[in-house]
């Protein structure tokens, strides 16, 4: 006569679904801590990526939302494989008919909400934080922005290039509208021959005395704005800006008529090509 395994009684076919439930609620949860730690480090990634779109302004370091993600993403991992391990046990003492040991599932549970919960209250703590610091980030630019605006009859846009390739992208613009480059001053290059440091700052001078000639006619006064220029600079955090005068400025300063200010216009043009 046949006797049961050590252990006495026989594991019941409900067991082996109860404990495969186990595993398998065990297998979502570390699916669901992988998931949301996979958004997670995304969603600092995305915030940078979408500063950088926006071309506005140098972009916010998210440095901790992929810590936080791949910490969740490990313990995703563990959970899983933990679960596995353990569910294997488990079936193989129920083979043996092993009923008698009893496993404590909650403790790996109430482990997982600790943490969790440590895991929030960081993150809590870090997105208060940065927005403090980006609110305080914001306004300083906000302020410098209403500097740059200060400045009368000057206009400033963003390039989303360096200086130099900037450079080259507005002397191909020129060349392609048939328009003269009559000087390329390098600022900067002429204060490193005299051991002096300055950020890459370029003025380009160029115009076509077709366009020009007129306006100065009409407004003599204007040849001392005219060639056209524009300046291309590095500011202190490392952003090329164009700048150059309003033509709507020029155009009240020197009386120009207005039907010769198109002339004068296409400098906006350019010089938004040149950044883009």
């Amino acid at each position: 006569m046949e006797r049961p395994a050590e252990g006495g009684q026989k594991a019941a076919f409900s067991d082996y679904l109860a404990a495969e439930r186990t595993v398998l609620a065990w297998i979502r949860t570390g699916l669901a801590l992988m998931g949301f730690g996979f958004v997670v480090a995304r969603f600092g990634i995305f915030l940078e990526e979408f500063e950088v779109a926006q071309h506005t302004r140098s972009p916010t370091s998210y440095g901790l939302s992929p810590w936080f993600g791949s910490a969740l993403i490990a313990v995703g991992v563990i959970v899983n494989a933990f679960a596995g391990w353990r569910h294997a046990r488990l079936i193989g003492k129920l083979d043996r008919g092993d009923t008698t040991t009893h496993f404590r599932p909650l403790n790996l549970g109430v482990a997982i909400a600790f943490f969790l919960a440590l895991v929030g209250l960081a993150m809590a703590v870090y997105l208060i934080i940065g927005r403090s610091a980006t609110r305080a980030r914001f306004e300083n630019e906000e302020e410098i922005s209403m500097a740059r605006n200060g400045n009368e009859g000057i206009v400033e846009v963003p390039s989303n290039h360096s200086v130099d390739q900037t450079v080259e992208k507005l002397k191909g613009i020129l060349e392609a509208n048939g328009v003269t480059l009559f000087a390329l001053v390098d600022h900067s290059g002429e204060a490193a021959k005299v051991d002096m440091k300055m950020p890459p700052t370029k003025l380009l001078i160029f115009g076509s005395p077709k366009a020009g000639t007129p306006v100065m006619l009409a407004a003599p006064s204007s040849a001392i704005d005219l060639p056209l220029k524009i300046l291309i600079a590095e500011d202190t955090q490392g952003k090329a800006w164009i700048t150059y005068n309003s033509p709507e400025y020029l155009q009240e300063r020197h009386g120009i008529p207005r039907e010769l200010t198109r002339n004068l216009a296409v400098v906006e043009t350019w010089a938004t090509k040149a950044g883009e």
